[in-house]
């Protein structure tokens, strides 16, 4: 039954008088009739059943359920709320606040060590801070001569940051560090909608652990400011496909919209997904979604190619060449350096952030004049003592060897002898293509694939458990369809392309392994407790998969360091779990093959 601790909006003299009459009844009756209750409460079965029995027609309810003499239990509630609702709550939001705090403490922790990250990208932001004209372009000498080879939203972020903090570690990295926190609430916030708080928090979790998104975070490669729009654009799109309101789904594109002026054609990945879940949501007909498509897309267009259009329309004299690109145009720079450079290495544009040679071998200012190799210290970074260095830093108007690199801490040598520093620059024409390149001995292994088979057996106990149902429940239709097809697209395109790619690319797959591996634990662990014939020995299995595969990782380069240690106990305790899972199944079955004998 319920007892309030607040009567908000009632006298002194009316709650008086009420504490009052109840505690009268009680000293006249031999019924010990509950005092400062109220007439709402759980009740079970047998004692509704036994209450129904009862003849009276005008029930004094406290006075008769007392009368039958079945236990009772008081629950507190506070303006309307449990107390054990609300500690519930509380317990799950310090959850969320601890894993969050964990995240920053990853992405954040010892940022002032991590030098400028890409000295490439550094140095173009320290030029954009020089003056608006190169700040809009996104100019990466401060004579404006050549621009990055990246759209400008996260490096004018880099930019405002650095302006505030300075051009150091912090102004550079922490947007991306901060974004990663972000982006782990976020997923939280998807997830949880559709599967509860528990498939959330662990989703959460995941994502805030995955070592690329960690190493993402903690540099200036702008790749998880990606992340963090996207994911903004699937918690749009979410709501969209429950509400089925246009603006929503408009909001949402406008979201892939903005990402695609972080990290142009990388954005697109996600569309297959975002169009796939709205189309199988069912609050609106068929013929009203794709409408709403058509014009989220035109929108999405609009929003995608605006900078890009402004720039080509600039005359090439007045503003800087656009790097990488073969004609000084962006639009080339989106389908060839920055598009079909990413799928194959056989076709595409210029060598990464370069203009095309001039006269004599020197590149050739958009106004005629030639380069002069000057060595202005206004255009060059400083290096700290202790800071990681690139190949070259930029000095004078002469382009950085290396540049493009992926983050700190990832060596680029000798990936093929499997060791685990990094992988080549470009790597997709440096492994073989195939499905296991993911699993492979080379530096994308121990980044984030070592989740993939708890994520894919989840996706598949996730289906059966709605499957079990009459009716699947539509926004786990959608979020189940989102994250895997998010996953899908994205895990071939790394597992087969030649083209050129870092490592760090891979914080991409965060986000929809995370989420399919937290709904995954929660379904598998749903269908272990339900005993549901076969589909009980999903865990076991996903457990036994996990921790073979983490052995597996520490076949390729095995050396006893703290983080291969950890991995050692993680393996030995997924393997140990799995096993006693299998003894309860095997446990279970013999139980009940006896009582049918």
């Amino acid at each position: 039954m319920a007892r309030g601790q607040k009567r908000e909006g009632e006298t002194f003299f009316k709650k008086f008088t009420s504490k009052m009459y109840y505690r009268l009844l009680r000293s006249m009756s031999d019924i010990d009739i509950p005092v400062d209750t109220g007439d709402f409460r759980l009740i079970d079965r047998k004692v509704c059943n036994q209450l129904m029995v009862l003849p009276e027609k005008n029930r004094y309810v406290r006075g008769l359920i007392s009368w039958i003499g079945y236990e009772q239990t008081i629950r507190n509630i506070v303006n309307g709320i449990s107390i054990f609702s609300m500690n519930v709550g509380i317990s799950f939001n310090f959850l969320l606040v601890a894993i969050l705090m964990l995240s920053a403490v990853l992405n954040i922790g010892n940022l002032g060590l991590q030098g400028y990250g890409n000295q490439y990208y550094a140095a173009g932001v320290k030029s954009m801070t020089m003056s608006l004209k190169n700040f809009f372009f996104v100019s990466f000498d401060p004579s404006g001569f050549v621009s990055i080879d990246k759209p400008p939203l996260g490096f004018w972020i880099q930019a405002v940051s650095a302006k505030i903090f300075g051009v150091n570690s912090w102004g550079l990295l922490l947007p991306q560090a901060v974004a990663g926190v972000i982006s782990v609430g976020i997923l939280y916030m998807i997830v949880k909608r559709a599967f509860g708080k528990n498939a959330g928090l662990i989703s959460a979790l995941c994502m805030a652990v995955t070592p690329i998104f960690v190493a993402a975070s903690k540099n200036n490669t702008i790749d998880n400011l990606l992340v963090l729009a996207l994911l903004l654009a699937c918690l749009l799109l979410s709501k969209a496909a429950e509400n089925g309101k246009t603006k929503t789904l408009i909001f949402s594109l406008v979201l892939v919209g903005i990402g695609f002026n972080i990290k142009m054609l990388q954005a697109y990945m996600i569309l297959p997904a975002m169009y796939l879940a709205y189309l199988v949501s069912k609050n609106l007909t068929m013929k009203r979604k794709i409408i709403n498509l058509a014009c989220g897309t035109l929108v999405l267009a609009v929003v995608s190619l605006s900078w890009a259009f402004v720039v080509d329309m600039v005359p090439p004299s007045n503003r800087p060449f656009v790097g990488s690109s073969t004609n000084n145009t962006v639009m080339e720079l989106i389908f060839g350096h920055n598009g079909i450079e990413r799928f194959t290495t056989s076709l595409g544009g210029g060598k990464p952030g370069l203009a095309p040679s001039g006269k004599n071998g020197k590149m050739e200012r958009p106004d005629g004049n030639m380069n002069q190799n000057n060595s202005s210290t206004d255009n060059k970074i400083q290096n700290d003592p202790g800071k990681d260095n690139y190949q070259n830093q930029p000095q004078g108007n002469n382009m950085p060897q290396g540049m493009g690199n992926p983050p700190d801490g990832m060596d680029m040598k000798n990936m093929k002898n499997g060791n685990h520093g990094g992988v080549n620059s470009n790597f997709g024409g440096s492994e073989e293509a195939s499905i296991l390149r993911l699993f492979s001995s080379n530096g994308l292994f121990d980044q984030i694939s070592y989740l993939i088979p708890l994520a894919l057996i989840g996706f598949i106990a996730s289906i059966l458990c709605e499957k079990s149902k009459k009716t699947m429940d539509n926004k786990k239709r959608v979020s189940l369809t989102l994250w895997f097809m998010w996953f899908l697209p994205v895990f071939i395109f790394f597992s087969y392309t030649t083209g050129t790619f870092h490592p760090y690319y891979l914080t991409m797959l965060a986000a929809p392994i995370s989420a399919l591996t937290g709904i995954g634990l929660v379904s598998m662990w749903r269908l272990y407790k339900e005993n549901k014939d076969w589909m009980k020995w999903l865990l076991p299995a996903a457990l036994g998969a996990d921790g073979a595969l983490e052995i597996l990782l520490l076949s390729y380069n095995f050396d006893m360091t703290v983080a291969k240690i950890l991995i050692v106990i993680i393996a030995v305790i997924t393997l140990l779990s799995a096993a006693v899972l299998c003894i309860f199944n095997v446990k279970n079955d013999v139980s009940v093959i006896i009582k049918k004998n």
